[in-house]
């Protein structure tokens, strides 16, 4: 697992042992990154959620953005993302969150405005649909602010959740990707877009 390109470019990202955290694929990232720099270019703050090693957020950083929140409710998890930012250079310009999700949304609701937030819970986690919802009512974001949620083509997410539209929808193998944008022109001037990779089954 890497990062692919910006100021940090090629480094190495550490991840943990086991199976409890399932880091993005470094192919699906890189199809989701095109789409995101195909929209516009990477800038402003980031909030991860589920952060687990904390790759997409420091893509993110190295690609361009300014700052970066990660929430992680894993002490050990936690550890390794701040090795991770240390590594890329990038700790200066992040803040790691020891604590659930649902937790930290709740203590900033309406105060903080992101312009990207990421997501890529567990596949099984079966709170995926009521985080979307939190994050959709909650005003955490800007008037085009993007919300990318990573997960299996066996979750079936709705196309709006209150002020979030989906705009994009991508699946490579066993892993998709599910982009919204917060606001109605945003997205009535984007359109929904639902397309298939031929890529083979991730086991």
């Amino acid at each position: 697992m890497r990062v692919i390109t910006g100021r940090a470019k090629g480094h190495k990202l550490k991840a943990p042992k086991g199976m409890g955290t399932r880091p993005m694929l470094d192919r699906v990232k890189e199809s989701l990154f095109s789409v995101l720099e195909g929209y516009r270019p990477i800038r402003g703050r980031v909030l991860d959620l589920y952060a687990g090693t904390g790759s997409l957020g420091i893509e993110l950083l190295s690609r361009g953005a300014s700052f970066a929140d990660f929430v992680e409710q894993n002490p050990h998890v936690c550890s390794i993302i701040r090795g991770n930012l240390a590594h890329t250079r990038l700790d200066a310009c992040a803040r790691v969150h020891h604590m659930p999700v649902e937790r930290f949304l709740q203590a900033h609701r309406g105060s903080s405005a992101y312009d990207y937030i990421v997501m890529d819970p567990p596949y099984a986690d079966p709170m995926i649909e009521q985080t979307i919802a939190t994050i959709a009512t909650g005003a955490f974001g800007h008037s085009d602010m993007l919300l990318i949620v990573g997960h299996s083509p066996r979750v079936e997410l709705a196309e709006q959740y209150a002020d979030v539209t989906r705009i994009k929808f991508r699946r490579l193998g066993d892993s998709c990707f599910s982009i919204y944008v917060y606001g109605e022109e945003e997205a009535q001037a984007e359109g929904l877009t639902t397309e298939e990779a031929a890529f083979p089954t991730v086991p």
